[in-house]
């Protein structure tokens, strides 16, 4: 080979060289400054401030009302009906009668009942007739005794001795059917009590032939008409009928499924404000009940608020959106919920100092509205604490802040 031809390949050798360490170089710095621009300009953070205001926090919920009282009357006996006076829509006061039974066989039973007491009080009178005659029988034959034997006691011989023990024969005698008689007045005055009872069971028994309304309200169903066979609702080995459907909707209760996450937080009056869609009305209220316990099923706990509707306009079945306030704070530390992260039972912040360095920041969180947050430890009134996705920043590096109006919307990340 010769001299030139060495040197040819010896500068060509060197290009070759240079050209991988500038490719290495390159690759080398751009590795190491990462995702950041080799301009070395901020990377611009969207940042909010850290307020005090009034703040509360809010349930909005689907309900719907319900009747205060909704029952199905039955009839407590067995029978025909003879008549029934209300049919649907009827509007029934307390004790209005609904419907009037016929049941012959209790009829002829309380007649029955009513014969039966009448002999037993007859018959106490002649028990107490046989007692006035047994006494005055035990009372002759007593006397005629003492006397017959204070006279054999004064002079000896003058009564025979089998004629005082005669006497005294006869006096026990009818001592025996003193007590006698008064037995079978205590028999005959038990036998009142007997009968007295079964007439009166049977009477009251008469009495639930008449069918009337347990409250006031609204026949809502009727199940039976005239003539109709009804089984008393008593007996659980038959499928008895009712004959009508009795709501009270002068007062109706709005049911509430509350989350299991938020039940613990749910007090006797706390406010409600009802809105309710068929009729475009919104209506307050007050918590006037609630179960205490969650259905294992839906893991919710039932609560009610009553409602008076004495107008009729509220229908019961009609659904609402309730808003309902849980908790409210006059004057709350409130950061927005976009700025927040929580994991379990910690939160964190990622904050602006006063340089516009980013600073991590764990906080203890209070009530949640819907937009913002009550901070009520780790951040004061004024700090600026970074909204968006934070995988963007990290701990120590500065930025370039852009804050955001309370009122304007933030979708989070830098700009």
């Amino acid at each position: 080979m010769t001299s030139k031809k060495w040197i040819a390949a010896a500068v060509a050798l060197l290009v070759v060289i240079a050209g991988v360490w500038r490719w290495l170089g390159h690759s080398a710095t751009e590795a190491d400054d990462g995702d950041h621009p080799v301009t070395g300009e901020a990377v611009i953070a969207a940042v909010a401030r850290v307020q005090r205001g009034p703040m509360d926090s809010t349930l909005t919920i689907a309900g719907e009302f319900k009747p205060f009282q909704d029952v199905d009357v039955h009839a407590k006996v067995a029978g025909y009906i003879q008549k029934i006076y209300v049919d649907v829509g009827d509007h029934v006061k307390q004790g209005q009668t609904l419907a009037i039974l016929e049941v012959p066989e209790l009829a002829a039973q309380l007649t029955g009942a009513d014969a039966a007491l009448r002999r037993a009080k007859e018959e106490i009178r002649r028990e107490q007739g046989e007692v006035q005659r047994a006494e005055s029988a035990h009372a002759a034959a007593h006397s005629m005794y003492v006397r017959l034997k204070q006279a054999s006691e004064q002079q000896k011989g003058l009564v025979a001795q089998q004629e005082v023990d005669d006497s005294q024969a006869k006096d026990l005698e009818t001592e025996a059917q003193v007590s006698s008689a008064l037995a079978a007045l205590s028999a005959a005055e038990q036998q009142v009590e007997i009968s007295a009872a079964n007439q009166k069971q049977y009477s009251a028994m008469s009495g639930y032939t008449r069918i009337v309304a347990p409250f006031t309200g609204v026949v809502t169903m009727r199940y039976a008409d005239t003539g109709s066979l009804v089984a008393a609702g008593t007996s659980s080995s038959t499928q008895a009928i009712p004959i009508v459907r009795i709501a009270e909707v002068s007062k109706l209760r709005l049911v509430l499924p509350i989350p299991e996450s938020l039940a613990a937080q749910i007090q006797l009056g706390d406010p409600v404000k009802v809105s309710v869609q068929a009729l475009n009305k919104n209506i307050t209220g007050t918590v006037s009940r609630f179960a205490g316990s969650l259905d294992m099923q839906t893991r919710t706990m039932q609560t009610e608020i009553d409602f008076e509707n004495r107008d009729g306009k509220l229908i019961p079945g009609m659904y609402t959106k309730t808003l309902l306030t849980l908790a409210e704070r006059p004057n709350a530390l409130s950061a927005p919920l976009e700025a927040v992260t929580q994991s379990g039972n910690s939160a964190t912040v990622l904050m602006l100092t006063a340089t516009n360095t980013v600073e991590e920041r764990k906080v203890t969180l209070g009530i949640q509205g819907k937009s913002r947050v009550e901070v009520v430890s780790g951040l004061n009134e004024g700090d600026r604490v970074v909204l968006g996705n934070r995988s963007q920043f990290r701990e120590g590096e500065k930025v370039q802040p852009k804050e955001i109006a309370p009122s304007a919307p933030v979708s989070g990340g830098a700009s």
